[in-house]
């Protein structure tokens, strides 16, 4: 993908400069910890090789990857809107929110 100086112009007109940084919720805090259990996700997370560790129990279901928008279907809006370019893929090896 090639900017020219005017699709450059109209990516900043569209979108201020900025994409998003994250996938987004797609349901809220309140909503995660009425559907889920700390037990049951600490669980799943650690069947896949994820290590949990929270301030608070509360905190790790409000948190919940259930909670979220799927990022691939997040970057391939972004990307399709040529809003922004996909040049890799990433796993995370932690995460830390506070």
């Amino acid at each position: 993908m090639h900017l020219t100086r005017e699709s450059f112009s109209k990516i900043m007109e569209e979108s201020f400069g900025s994409v998003c940084h994250g996938a987004g919720r797609k349901m809220s805090r309140t909503e995660a910890s009425r559907k889920y259990s700390a037990d049951k996700l600490i669980s799943d997370l650690e069947n896949k090789g994820i290590i949990v560790k929270g301030a608070s129990r509360k905190g790790l279901v409000e948190e919940t990857p259930e909670a979220y928008k799927d990022v691939q279907d997040v970057v391939n809006i972004v990307h399709n809107a040529g809003l922004a370019k996909k040049v890799a893929r990433m796993r995370p090896l932690g995460v830390i929110k506070g």
